[in-house]
């Protein structure tokens, strides 16, 4: 048995069914001995983004790993993880490196080293004698706490030699573990909301993460406070529900303008309170009531007036059963009634957007697809993504989500071309769902050749390409000069073309009229097992609802 070898066991026997990899890594053979399925792709970025959406979708029950070759093969793979950091997603990371000898040699790249910071946890194998403790030390990392990328560098010397005779091989696999919130900080947080005149609940995606959906549920029935998301807690709450006002991202709902601007307290529910995205200069003239399994949170970008520190699961519970003792004998709360009123803003904003979503004008609105995707669609049985930029902030507004993960947002860090490895781990989690990503050209000109790894591999998915041939989301007049003179805002490419060449199932749509066939056509397509791309040719759009900059 070599060092791979017993590294691969204790994957498998951690319930780890596949790994991504791109060649030459000892652990694809010694993985694919052990029964774990490798994937190779195009470029290392997309295999993490794929492990990144994997992990996303099975709430980290599952584990989406990637393994980098020694060199290059860890080097390309940094942008993939710094994303994965930047909304704490927890994926394993296991780049090869140098032999030991030639550690510390220029130009030695040195995996641990250079992702420290971008990774939750980052360590090194020293000796085969070692890969047990180390192994169980990663896993307590990706397992326990705050989630986030766990990276263990493993020699290439120590995963190809002989391990030692007599060396104790033996394994025992990490347990996650929950802490409950202090008693005392769940009465206060629950007499603090209910005590306030005009609260607003934020959902985060610790609620995803702990599987609180039904219970953040029942807790805002109880208390009939509305709910808004941040842009990872998208999907943590029904969209669709009366008390919902939407997604608080770069761009937003009316419903979260209106009630941020006449709220008294956010009541923050498993997430960091990070300061971004829309309103996050109102939050300072608010009482701050914070959920979190992280100590790093708290006073973070903010102070917030009261804490509690546990498991979201675990500590809603209980805070449902403290707001219940609070109002006796009544099934749920009478002092707030905002259902009305969010129904209200709800019509307004509606009837001011639904121009844009029903537009027949030629090149497409693309408010004009994401309505279409919407109506074509079941929501409860699709996952969605978006990909960085115009894609992003036109869906997020208006995409109702109605189950838990039936979309994955994200923008912390923005990378073009991050949508269709998350749609493609998706699909992996749930092959029963329609994974699909919406994402414009110059974002498929940075991964497209991954459309070949989707049909390669047989992981189907849909992929909905925003042809404005520019970048839309960037304004002339930033760069006047450099746009009148060469052109830098403006880009070219037959995309359908080069599905077409990659094995992909593909379409072309320049009719509004069509957009909504095409996508039904293509869902089909998916549901058959075969990756669909459909181009569908746009026009800019500078409107974006409550865009921030």
């Amino acid at each position: 048995m070599i060092g791979a070898d017993l590294v691969a066991q204790i994957l498998k026997a951690e319930g780890v069914d596949f790994m991504g990899v791109i060649p030459f890594n000892r652990l694809e053979e010694a993985g694919a001995q052990a029964g774990i399925r490798p994937l190779i792709f195009r470029q290392e970025r997309v295999g993490v983004n794929l492990a990144d959406g994997y992990s996303r979708i099975t709430n980290g029950d599952k584990t989406g790993v990637f393994a980098m070759q020694a060199g290059p093969g860890a080097e390309n793979a940094f942008a993939g993880v710094a994303t994965a950091y930047a909304d704490s997603v927890p994926i394993l990371l296991l780049p090869a490196s140098n032999p030991r000898a030639r550690h510390g040699v220029h130009p030695t790249f040195s995996p641990s080293e250079t992702y420290r910071t971008v990774t939750k946890w980052s360590g090194k194998v020293a000796m085969p004698e070692s890969i047990p403790d180390m192994m169980r030390r990663t896993f307590s990392q990706l397992r326990l706490g705050r989630p986030g990328p766990v990276l263990l560098e493993i020699p290439s010397d120590i995963l190809s030699d002989e391990i030692p005779e007599g060396m104790n091989t033996s394994y025992t696999n990490v347990e996650n573990r929950k802490s409950a919130g202090d008693p005392q900080d769940i009465k206060t947080a629950a007499k603090m909301l209910l005590d306030s005149s005009r609260p607003v609940i934020q959902a985060g995606q610790g609620v995803l993460y702990g599987k609180a959906s039904k219970q953040l549920l029942e807790l805002a029935e109880l208390t009939r406070v509305p709910v808004m998301s941040s842009m990872a807690g998208k999907s943590s709450f029904p969209e669709t529900h009366e008390l919902a006002l939407g997604t608080r991202s770069s761009s937003t709902t009316d419903m979260v303008v209106h009630f941020i601007d006449k709220a008294d307290m956010i009541f923050g529910i498993g997430t960091s309170f990070t300061r971004i995205h829309y309103g996050m200069n109102e939050f300072d003239k608010k009482t701050l009531v914070q959920i979190t399994n992280s100590s790093d949170d708290i006073n973070k970008d903010y102070s917030p007036d009261h804490a509690v520190l546990g498991d979201v699961q675990l500590v809603l519970e209980e805070l449902i059963v403290e707001v219940k003792a609070l109002l006796g004998s009544s099934a749920r709360n009478e002092s707030y009634k905002f259902e009305d009123e969010i129904a209200s803003v709800k019509e307004d904003w509606f009837k001011e957007w639904m121009p844009q979503l029903k537009s027949d004008e030629t090149p497409i609105s693309p408010y004009r697809v994401i309505w279409e995707l919407m109506q074509n669609t079941n929501p409860a049985e699709t996952i969605v993504t978006h990909d960085s930029g115009s894609p992003r902030d036109q869906i997020i507004p208006f995409y109702n989500s109605v189950n838990p993960n039936g979309f994955i947002a994200w923008g912390k860090s923005t990378q073009l071309g991050y949508s269709l490895g998350l749609a493609m781990g998706a699909s992996m989690a749930e092959p029963n769902k329609v994974a699909v990503n919406l994402i414009g050209d110059y974002g498929f000109g940075m991964v497209g050749l991954d459309i070949e790894t989707a049909v390669r591999e047989k992981i189907p998915v849909l992929t909905i390409i925003l042809n404005n041939s520019a970048m839309g989301i960037y304004r002339p007049h930033n760069f006047p000069t450099a746009n009148e003179l060469y052109g830098t805002k403006y880009t070219t490419g037959d995309y359908a073309k080069i599905a077409d060449a990659l094995g992909s199932y593909n379409e072309v749509v320049d009719n509004p009229n069509e957009v909504g066939a095409a996508i039904l056509r293509c869902v089909d397509t998916v549901k058959g097992g075969n990756t669909a791309v459909l181009e569908v040719m746009t026009k800019e759009e500078p409107a974006i609802p409550h865009r921030m900059f």
